[in-house]
């Protein structure tokens, strides 16, 4: 019989909330994506390089507050940014030419990407009910796309190859650059990885900005009044960016928590939050399979991230390879220096100690030597 209490623990409880917070930033950063593009503005690396600055100025200011030594290699967090700023923009490009549905539908393709590089790289070992919960999740998203079919969504862009291909690939990135933060929050510091992303990933937008949006940026007209502007271009702009932010600074604490793949589930209702913005705000009608689809993606979050009791000693199992791989990381930055500095200091302690103990006999045999002389010359006399 199933005991509820271990699926309503304060940890899967904190869990589900957190990564519904993140759904919705994610849901209110395609609301801005989509006004930008009502507006003629199709440049997501240039929507996203503000928010790549926001997270190198606030954490770096942090760590340059602190002063540590960095806890990982810095060329990590080179190959991070550029997986992380190609990702965002493969998605958000094959939208240019497939349809809404079949970016939805192999957007999934993240979660056994992340379920796989998991297994290997971090030795995450999945219980036959998280498979179970997981397969719960993607049977609901597949609701969302019938019933996108169901409503007449048959449009297949101007190059569905290409778009899918596209999709494919942003997906597979989404996933390295999900278990790479995740395993670098694990073992390095999570101030660390935010400051290094958003530097690397700020150089590496303005590098691809200048190459590859430099025509749409000139295209835009920037002689509009300052109140017409605000409206149009600089509230989803600032929006998006403030939303990026958010989402970013948040994200290593679900995945230290809970891993990589309770994050891409999560996010899977992301697309379910924007109908019910779209109910709610816009009062339009959604076909009723969104509703089923939104239970369904419910269940398979409380599936997958109950039970996080039973998964304790799977976890106390890898901790030594944890341990292993933390170690490795502060040997890399030069923590062994540290630790010949104790050894050291411990070799100059022992011979202090031998000097003590030797200088004490001696005198232990001084004072002896010395009572002897006296009671030779008391006998004498």
């Amino acid at each position: 019989m199933v005991n509820f209490k271990q699926f309503w623990t304060k940890k899967t409880l904190v869990g589900l909330g957190l990564g519904q917070f993140l759904s919705l930033l994610i849901t209110s950063t395609g609301f801005s994506s989509s006004e930008l593009a009502k507006r003629g503005i199709n440049a997501p690396t240039s929507q996203s390089f503000l928010n790549y600055v926001l997270l190198s100025v606030v954490y770096g200011s942090v760590m340059l507050y602190r002063r540590q030594a960095l806890k990982a290699k810095w060329y990590y967090y080179v190959i991070l940014g550029l997986v992380d700023v190609e990702a965002n923009y493969l998605v958000v490009k094959a939208y240019q030419y497939t349809s809404i549905t079949s970016v939805m539908l192999l957007d999934c393709w993240s979660i056994p990407s992340v379920m796989l590089l998991t297994y290997i790289f971090l030795k995450t070992k999945y219980r036959y009910r998280k498979i179970a919960g997981v397969i719960v999740c993607v049977a609901g998203l597949v609701m969302v796309v019938f019933s996108d079919v169901h409503a007449g969504d048959r449009s297949g862009g101007s190059n569905p190859r290409k778009g899918d291909l596209l999709v494919i690939a942003g997906a597979t990135l989404y996933a390295i650059s999900n278990v790479s933060e995740e395993f670098l929050v694990k073992n390095a510091d999570r101030v660390e990885l935010m400051a290094f992303l958003g530097l690397f990933g700020a150089i590496i937008s303005a590098i691809q900005i200048s190459i590859v949006e430099r025509n749409e940026l000139k295209s835009i007209h920037w002689t509009a009044g300052a109140v017409s502007f605000f409206r149009a271009m600089a509230f989803p702009f600032f929006g998006f960016s403030l939303a990026m932010f958010l989402f970013y600074s948040f994200v290593p604490v679900l995945l230290k928590m809970s891993g990589s793949t309770m994050l891409n589930l999560s996010l899977l209702t992301s697309d379910m939050w924007a109908v019910v913005i779209r109910i709610f705000a816009y009062h339009e009608k959604v076909d009723w399979m969104y509703f089923l689809a939104f239970v369904a993606v419910a269940v398979g979050l409380i599936i997958y991230s109950g039970g996080d009791k039973d998964d304790d000693q799977s976890r106390a199992d890898v901790a030594d390879q944890g341990t292993e791989r933390s170690k490795h990381f502060d040997e890399e930055a030069g923590f062994d220096n540290l630790n010949r500095g104790n050894t050291v200091g411990s070799s100059k302690m022992g011979d202090n100690s031998r000097h003590d103990c030797m200088t004490s006999s001696g005198g232990r045999e001084t004072i002896e030597n010395t009572s002897i002389g006296n009671d030779m010359q008391g006998k004498k006399s």
